[in-house]
């Protein structure tokens, strides 16, 4: 059945369509909307869950790994300060191996303050263990609620997933969603049963328990990694088995005009529809140029990403975000899978834009190509290269003439 719905509605109508149990929960913008839609439902009666409001995101996640370690389907959501206050127990419930769902709205961090969205807040916890699918519209995003309960149930990952859609860009922006029926979701999405091999269910104390031992702390990280690596050939299959059922097929990454493509811009998130529009208007001039957006963060896709890139005369990867003294954060993973292959393209640009929700327009993305097209021709490669306009440093230097009081 098609609906209208914005990403929020659409996180939230994919975890009642999972048969979530329990949803621990915190307002914080621009994500509230989906405990509100899901407290609703809940309070009509339309989900069989219990939803409860703690004081923190700290509290939240604890909650949340602790119920699904007993057998409940968990979700929860968050964004931004919020994410970062959960910070501590990310760890500790991807360490759990505590199979929760959590739905993460992009929004920058302070300082500065705004509410509108980059992925410094999302792609701070690459590293804490959880499986990371990221959104590029609201259908994705109701799919992908039931796909990351697919993939962190399955025996062979059993980590916890965070889906990642953009605020206001997507979360509040209502776009047509197919959505699935009861029966469709629970023949692909079986009843949860947690197994786990290393925790005594009679023994709950077990998972407090400090490892003092550094061996045996080593086995269980690496063991983390090579589970979360088993989340790559987890989303191939049941990908198929989701195409089967629902007529819809995902991939680690997917390319937009890429077959014939000398020049490659790669981006993930929503702002890969304006991506794709101002490809698809290169391509009107006769540039020969493609997208390559990437859903699946962690574990990182490298192999696909290899065979979408190799042979490509240049690439730009643009980073929606930004790591102080080192650049665009997915730049350096792209050229790091890139590296040893013979193949590679002649040029890899790290491009840094979409700080704080800025638009990019498409003459900003016609300039990456043209700077990848010199690059790949003199082989010189500039350094990370911030997309801003003149009309951007306009509006910053009258923003500095307000804060000195000189305002003509």
């Amino acid at each position: 059945m098609k609906r209208l719905l914005t990403g929020n509605a659409s996180i939230a109508t994919g975890a009642m369509l999972s048969n979530v149990e329990y949803i621990p929960a915190y307002p914080i913008t621009p994500q509230t909307e989906i405990i509100e839609i899901l407290s609703k439902w809940v309070r009509e009666g339309k989900m069989n869950a219990k939803l409860v409001t703690f004081e923190s995101e700290h509290s939240m996640i604890t909650a949340a790994g602790a119920a699904s370690l007993t057998g409940v389907r968990a979700f929860t959501s968050t964004s931004s300060q919020g994410l970062l206050y959960a910070f501590e127990m990310l760890y500790n419930v991807a360490g759990w191996r505590a199979p929760l769902l959590l739905a993460n709205v992009s929004r920058a961090v302070a300082a500065p303050i705004t509410l509108e969205p980059d992925h410094n807040d999302v792609l701070s916890t690459r590293d804490c263990g959880f499986i990371q699918i990221h959104a590029e519209t609201c259908q994705e995003a109701l799919d992908d609620v039931i796909i990351g309960y697919r993939i962190a149930e399955d025996d062979m990952v059993k980590l916890p997933v965070i889906v990642n859609i953009d605020g206001f860009y997507l979360s509040f922006t209502q776009e047509v969603v197919d959505v699935p029926s009861n029966d469709e979701v629970e023949e692909f999405l079986p009843e949860y049963k947690p197994i786990h091999g290393y925790l005594n269910a009679k023994n709950p104390i077990s998972l407090g328990v400090a490892v003092l031992n550094s061996s045996a702390y080593s086995y269980f990280k690496y063991q983390m990694h090579l589970a979360s690596l088993n989340a790559l050939k987890v989303h191939e299959k049941i990908s198929k088995d989701f195409e089967k059922i629902f007529r819809r097929r995902y991939y680690t990454v997917e390319g937009y005009m890429l077959d014939d493509a000398d020049y490659v811009i790669v981006m993930s998130n929503s702002f890969t529809t304006l991506g794709k529009a101002a490809i698809k208007e290169l391509r009107k001039e006769g540039k020969s140029v493609g997208l390559l957006k990437i859903r699946v963060v962690r574990p990182f896709p490298r192999d696909d990403i290899i065979n979408a890139l190799r042979g490509r005369k240049g690439v730009a990867v643009f980073d929606q975000n930004i790591s102080i003294g080192g650049g665009g954060i997915l730049y350096p993973e792209v050229v790091s899978a890139l590296y040893h292959i013979d193949d590679r393209p002649k040029a890899i640009v790290s491009f840094i834009g979409g700080l704080g929700g800025k638009r990019i327009s498409k003459e900003e993305f016609k300039h990456m190509i043209s700077v990848i097209e010199d690059a790949a021709n003199t082989h010189k490669v500039p350094s990370s290269i911030l997309l801003f306009t003149d009309e951007d440093w306009s509006m910053v230097r009258s923003m500095l003439k307000i804060a000195k009081g000189d305002i003509e």
